[in-house]
């Protein structure tokens, strides 16, 4: 017994002295994610483009010694460390940035250009905080390997491309990333969020995001002269009442209790002031947390958009025609255990006051594919505080709003943000793949 206790000290001494030795080293390291951060900030790459980025990546992890892949699934990068027996964990970041031009005013503001998937030109922004990831990502995968005899298993780092329009974990698991490494027990990510202030962490279990679909409708109509609109059917007041009518189907179709949103972000009909068009495109998001109501939802846009479209005078061969994108992103629903685990590991290391409880939200989040394979995994993922609370402070008592996530005007605050990333993403894969058996070993 008293070897048992003696061992036991040595060993919860050296885990305490390594943890505290983490703050230290995350700051000796920091200086080089700042300048990789602010390099990555630049230097944004737009969804299915990331070819210079996922270079960047694939060389980090290679320069901290891991067993480094490239292009899975398009730009996809997988660093594999192998640490003995143990479970394994995968970690993801994900790496492309929005279409639009960032107004922060930054020395580092991204003044790139490209040119769209759409073939248009186009600002770029890191301003969803895909950079913030990366770096939180690479200084997470040095933590990890400096302080290796802290965990066994294996750690699978994953950065993935193409997370804004919900291609990228689709195209990374079809290209086969959980046959061609080993299956993940666990997977962990975090997103950075503007109205946590930096130092802060926000947590959930259950559900966290939306399930996200996108949808076309398509209207038709019978064109003809502006002047002259009795002669024909106008696909663009079609559209007008049947967008009016999609907005009772959360109101008056579901149950009360069922989150959904139903959003027209765009429409395509006609050409000139005078002339009715042939045809109308409406462009729909759908959010939705149950997948009865997903599938309530799209009926109901298929029958009212018909209903009017007969009401109109049309013929069945114009009845209005669908296209919904493969693949569906599925809700992101965290899961209790995990996250309980996570959320004690934060309090150890960051103290309740740092730890706030957050809201089911209705944006969505690709990272749900890696736990909605055949083979489930636990899931989990964070919220990593990244203003200014000083900022946050006087924008709130002055009752003016906070620059959100694809807002051109948000600018997290690196150090702080990045340093606790880190210390967060490091206890909590740590925490995981602790050696525990060697404590039990200890105690038979």
């Amino acid at each position: 017994m008293k070897l048992y206790l003696s061992l036991l000290s040595v060993l919860l001494f050296v885990f305490s002295v390594q943890a505290q030795d983490l703050d230290r080293s995350i700051a000796d390291f920091y200086p080089y994610l700042d300048k990789m951060y602010k390099e990555l900030h630049q230097n944004p790459e737009l969804s299915l483009q990331e070819k210079e980025t996922s270079a960047r990546m694939a060389k980090e992890l290679a320069s901290l010694g891991y067993e480094v892949t490239e292009k899975i699934g398009g730009y996809g990068v997988v660093g594999m460390f192998q640490n003995g027996p143990g479970p394994v964990l995968l970690i993801r970041t994900d790496m492309d940035a929005l279409p639009m031009e960032e107004k922060t005013g930054l020395p580092y503001a991204s003044t790139k250009k490209g040119v769209g998937n759409d073939g248009k030109e186009t600002f770029i922004a890191h301003s969803c905080g895909h950079d913030i990831h990366m770096s939180v990502f690479i200084g997470t995968a040095k933590m990890m390997k400096d302080y290796k005899d802290n965990w066994r298993g294996t750690l699978i780092m994953v950065a993935q491309p193409a997370e804004e329009n919900g291609l990228g974990a689709y195209n990374m698991l079809k290209d086969g990333l959980y046959e061609k490494f080993p299956h993940p027990d666990f997977a962990i990510a975090l997103h950075d969020d503007p109205f946590l202030a930096a130092g802060q962490l926000g947590y959930k279990a259950g559900p966290l995001m939306a399930g996200v679909d996108m949808m076309n409708v398509k209207i038709f109509g019978e064109g003809g002269h502006g002047a002259a609109p009795h002669k024909t059917i106008d696909p663009v007041v079609l559209s007008a009442q049947i967008i009016q009518a999609y907005q009772t189907i959360v109101s008056r179709n579901l149950t009360p209790t069922d989150p959904a949103v139903i959003t027209v972000g765009a429409i395509h009909g006609g050409s000139v002031h005078n002339i009715i068009p042939d045809e109308v495109l409406m462009q729909l998001t759908i959010r939705t947390y149950d997948l009865d109501v997903r599938e309530k939802i799209i009926n109901r846009v298929k029958e009212i958009s018909e209903h009017y479209a007969r009401a109109a005078g049309l013929d069945e061969h114009k009845m209005p025609e669908y296209w919904i994108r493969d693949p569906f992103t599925k809700p992101l629903i965290n899961d209790e255990k995990l996250t309980n685990q996570m959320i004690e590991v934060f309090r150890q290391n960051f103290g309740d006051e740092n730890l706030i409880p957050i809201d089911a939200q209705m944006i969505g989040e690709d990272f749900s594919a890696y736990g909605n394979e055949e083979r489930k995994i636990p899931i989990s993922m964070f919220f990593l505080g990244a203003n200014d609370p000083g900022f946050l402070q006087k924008q709130k008592a002055e009752g003016k709003e906070i620059p959100g996530l694809h807002s051109p005007y948000f600018a997290p605050v690196p150090e702080p943000t990045i340093k606790t990333g880190v210390k967060a993403m490091t206890s909590f894969a740590m925490d995981i793949l602790a050696n525990k058996e060697v404590m039990m070993d200890i105690n038979k």
